[in-house]
This record gives structure tokens, C-alpha cells and sequence, in this order.
């Protein structure tokens, strides 16, 4: 990813922390929108769908904590990146253990603030690879009809046809007849491929929960 297409919401209500941060990141190639609270940030949910968010713990009205859940309610599930003063590493351990990628100290070093970004913005590319190969695989699956969707389901649940045939009240052989054309449709010839189409879109993971 091109530094260029990075981009950074930066949430300090300190403005001097904002001027300073954005006059850093931006000589790096970085884009950086600023924010003077989580508040700030919130109302612009609507509008995150890129980028890594740096974000402080300590500020008025609403924390850093209180933010970053407030996100994940909203939606937003941007990488996170916690900025704490001294004595502050409690809170940010709690920050990682709800979600965020890291944290670091102030006063911060430009390196480790470049080091702390390219592990979220690492994250970004890691999901953004798994998020296109969950949207092909469900596109797939999006073509099934129902019936073959629930025979793929009772496969990927491990159950034989005879179980399967029992659970929806048919034939074996009608699960046979779904059973090939699931396999047809997704463009499979085995039943490993086609399970890991399904484990691919998701399917399963309420079970495994």
C-alpha cells in the first residue's frame, strides 16, 4: 500500500498534540485528518471507512476506552491505536484487550509512532485480503437456492447424506441430487473445495461459536 493512500484520524483535545502529530505524519507521505474529541470523531462515523485511527486515551467527555467501543457499536472497525501519557499503560492494556492494535507513550518518537501505524495499517491489508476472498466466497454461495444451501450447511456440519436426508425430511437420494448440483454451481469436483468455499463466506462459524 502505497504511503500515499495512507490515511491517519488523529483524536487529541490538545491542540498543540494535533499541530505537532499531523506536521509529523504528514512529512512521512501519511494523509491525517484531525479530530478534537471522540465526540468529534463519532459524528463523522458514517465517513470512517478507511485508514488507521490514533486516538488518546485521556480527554474530556469521552476517553479513549469509551471511543473505541463507541466505534465497534457504530460500525467501525478501523485499526486502533491508543496514545497514553505517563501512567497511563493500565488503561492501555484495557485498549488492546477490547481491540486496539497497540499503544504508545507520549512524548512519542517519530519512529515508534511509524512503527505503531505500519502494524495497524498491516492489519488494514491482512483484512482487506480475507474480507475479498469472504466476498467472493459468499457471492458463490449467493447462487444456490435455499435447499442446496442447507445440504451444503449439514456438509459442512461433518453430518453424512442419510443425517442430512432426516434433518430436512427428504430422500438421500434428493440430498444426492442437491449434493451435485451445489458442486456444479460453486465450479467444484470435490468436497474439500467446496467446503472450503463455504468456510471461506463463513459458514459454520455460528456453530463453532
Amino acid at each position: 500500500m502505497p504511503e500515499t493512500n495512507r490515511l491517519v484520524h488523529l483524536v487529541d483535545d490538545d491542540e498543540a498534540i494535533r499541530r505537532s502529530a499531523s506536521f509529523m505524519l504528514r512529512t512521512a507521505g501519511l494523509v491525517v485528518k484531525t479530530y478534537a474529541s471522540g465526540i468529534e470523531l463519532l459524528d463523522a462515523a458514517s465517513e470512517l471507512t478507511q485508514g488507521c485511527i490514533l486516538l488518546d486515551v485521556r480527554m474530556p467527555e469521552m476517553d479513549g476506552l469509551e471511543v473505541q467501543r463507541a466505534l465497534r457499536e457504530h460500525g467501525v472497525f478501523l485499526p486502533v491505536i491508543i496514545m497514553t501519557g505517563h501512567g497511563d499503560v493500565g488503561l492501555a492494556v484495557q485498549a488492546m484487550k477490547d481491540g486496539s492494535v497497540d499503544f504508545i507513550e507520549k512524548p512519542f518518537e517519530k519512529s515508534v509512532l511509524m512503527s505503531a501505524l505500519d502494524a495497524g495499517f498491516g492489519y488494514l491489508e491482512q483484512a482487506g485480503r480475507h474480507r475479498g476472498r469472504m466476498d467472493e466466497a459468499q457471492a458463490k454461495l449467493g447462487i444456490l437456492t435455499p435447499r442446496e444451501r442447507e445440504v451444503l450447511e449439514g456438509l459442512v456440519r461433518g453430518h453424512p447424506n442419510k443425517t442430512i436426508a432426516y434433518d430436512l425430511g427428504i430422500s438421500a437420494r434428493t440430498v444426492e441430487i442437491h449434493r451435485a448440483n451445489v458442486m456444479s454451481k460453486l465450479g467444484v469436483a470435490s468436497l474439500s473445495e467446496a467446503l472450503r468455499i463455504a468456510f471461506a463466506a463463513g459458514l459454520g462459524e455460528a456453530d463453532a461459536a
